[in-house]
């Protein structure tokens, strides 16, 4: 399956100051399959290691960490010889043997022209690390699940994405277009974007098995929580988890303590969030007040809202029967739109927005879901669920900042009407890189 990480996968390759790179993010979005992908088509060989399935190769790294040695010990491992350049290094799940990732600094000073990419998942990587890790001396990427262009692409409609791709924001899709996307939408919202739900999919149709899948992954996530964490630890992160599809069940899905256990307060419970968001599987939302830059210096950080990383995650959890996906738009209003500003959330946060999205409230006047810093300017983007045009929360913000265009996602198809850009939300990946004001 097309990723669209290959194209900065291929830039690192390039590079003459190549750093040997850490392909970091959850369980399951694929991060294995795509190395190996970009090892077949980019190199002659791959000399693959794997640190939890053969635990064994820690041992090679607990005398030395010297490259030269390393190399020899590698190479004997595997039975031939690792060329550099030619040969593409792969420490997979690296986080299970720690002296694995400090050897990445040596290579990074002492044998520069070895290509070596490592993987693993954040929990171990990011989360609660007593080794010596190798700042600055890393290239760092980050794999989230498929967002929905890479959905298309995996389904073969390449026409489609290529008419997305193509598109102006300004200029309505033909209306048999639009339906065929936003059919194919509301299946996404379903299956979501981890790799192996998709192309289960893909290859026997079974909305079944896809839910089966997703109940695997959330029940090796939840399995983590213990792996990662100390016993109290793991209780307040499950907690946290558990309460995440009941917080954007809310009309309004500022998160609430209370919401998570009774009596809950940031003191016992923030570093549970920090866990969740290091290990990848939530996405933190901040509010601001005023939308200014740069966004981060105006961010009211006791206010914020939780996303999951996947819509089909999420779907899985709340036991969404199946039915919902052709029973017109009641998915897209179901839990006062969770899935659907989830998902929103899951798009932007999935690429270049990932550290600068925010939305913004106005006393008890006003909410806008996100807010964005694009090519120097700032947009208020309103996510709707169904097909009222009502845009009372953009119109408050336009008279307040005068943005010079505000956004709303919704069902509707491309329409320009005064300084407002209706995006579908199937398109919604397209504030990304293509922004008409």
């Amino acid at each position: 399956m097309e990723r669209i990480l290959y194209k900065q996968l291929l830039t690192w390759k390039s590079q003459a100051n190549r750093k040997p790179l850490l392909l970091q993010g959850a369980r399951q979005v694929g991060k294995t399959y795509l190395v190996k992908e970009f090892a077949r088509k980019e190199y002659t060989d791959c000399a693959y290691f794997n640190f939890e399935q053969t635990p064994e190769l820690g041992s090679l790294f607990d005398s030395s960490l010297d490259p030269g040695i390393l190399i020899e010990s590698l190479g004997a491992f595997i039975g031939r010889k690792i060329e550099p350049g030619s040969t593409l290094i792969f420490f997979d799940e690296i986080q299970a043997f720690p002296r694995a990732l400090t050897s990445l600094k040596y290579f990074c000073e002492d044998a520069p022209s070895y290509h070596i990419v490592s993987a693993g998942s954040l929990l171990g990587v990011s989360v609660g690390k007593t080794s010596s890790f190798p700042v600055g001396k890393v290239t760092f990427m980050t794999l989230y699940p498929m967002n929905f262009f890479e959905y298309l692409a995996a389904l073969g409609e390449n026409m489609l994405l290529k008419l997305l791709e193509e598109k102006k924001l300004t200029e309505p899709l033909p209306e048999i277009f639009h339906e065929k996307l936003t059919r194919l939408f509301k299946y996404y919202l379903y299956i979501g974007g981890m790799p192996e739900a998709v192309q289960n999919y893909i290859n026997n149709k079974d909305i079944e098995q896809v839910r089966r899948i997703q109940k695997e992954i959330l029940g090796a996530y939840e399995r983590d929580f213990s792996k990662y964490s100390t016993p109290g630890e793991a209780i307040r992160v499950s907690e946290i988890w558990r309460s995440i599809p009941v917080q954007l069940a809310r009309e309004n899905k500022k998160f609430k303590y209370s919401e998570v256990i009774k009596g809950g307060r940031a003191s016992r419970l923030e570093t549970a969030i920090e866990w969740l968001r290091k290990a990848g599987l939530i996405y933190i939302v901040y509010n601001i007040k005023t939308p200014k830059l740069p966004l981060s210096g105006y961010t009211d950080r006791g206010k914020f809202k939780i996303y999951m990383l996947d819509p089909g995650l999420l779907a899985a959890l709340l036991e969404v029967p199946s039915q919902v996906i052709i029973l017109g738009d009641k998915l897209f209003s179901e839990y006062n739109g969770a899935f659907i500003e989830n998902y929103v959330a899951d798009q932007l946060i999935g690429h270049r927005y990932a550290q600068d999205i925010y939305y913004w409230t106005s006393d008890s006047e006003a909410e806008v879901d996100f807010v964005l810093s694009i090519a120097g300017d700032i947009f208020p983007l309103e996510v709707k669920s169904g097909l009222s045009g009502r845009v009372k929360s953009l119109r408050v913000y336009a008279a307040k900042y005068h943005p010079l265009k505000v956004f709303r996602a919704s069902p509707r198809n491309f329409m320009e009407d005064g300084d407002l850009i209706n995006i579908p939300l199937y398109a919604v990946h397209l504030l990304l890189y293509n922004n008409e004001s």
